[in-house]
């Protein structure tokens, strides 16, 4: 994903669970290889190695799973990289809401917490009837206010 930053390009990398939740977010200046490698690695430290690693067609990627060893778990596709891309639509949401980003950092930032807080209160809409969701947003919200406090 790109984000402009004071005229220039910046780059969001996001990966995304099976269910559509979140898991780690990276700002970038580049696209490459090395900035590949390091959401990689970031990601797999916290979450343990993927048995299958969904993405674009960027080359990048393939260059630094061929690195880590991984290279054959990368799967491409037309339409198999849609969760990940749909995961962006609440964060454009919010940044036209509150206007443009000075710098990297508050970006990244923003999107670590805007990512928790999108996921806490995710309830999956169109896999529930609306008594489940609304049971369920309600409970995410009492747990929201006693962390809060």
């Amino acid at each position: 994903m790109f984000v402009k930053i004071r005229g220039e390009n910046h780059y969001l990398w996001r990966a995304v669970g099976h269910e559509g939740e979140v898991l780690e977010s990276l700002v970038t200046k580049k696209r490459d290889r090395k900035a590949a490698l390091r959401f990689l690695r970031k990601t797999m430290k916290n979450y343990g190695s993927p048995k299958v690693i969904v993405t674009d067609k960027l080359r990048s990627y393939r260059a630094a799973m061929k690195e880590l060893g991984i290279e054959n778990r990368q799967e491409t596709g037309r339409w198999l990289n849609n969760r990940a891309e749909n995961s962006y639509q609440s964060f454009r949401r919010r940044e036209r809401g509150m206007g443009k980003f000075r710098s990297t950092k508050s970006l990244q930032k923003f999107v670590s917490i805007h990512t928790s807080v999108h996921n806490h209160f995710n309830k999956e809409r169109h896999l529930n009837n609306a008594k489940t969701f609304k049971a369920g947003r309600a409970a995410a919200l009492v747990e929201w206010r006693q962390l809060a406090v």
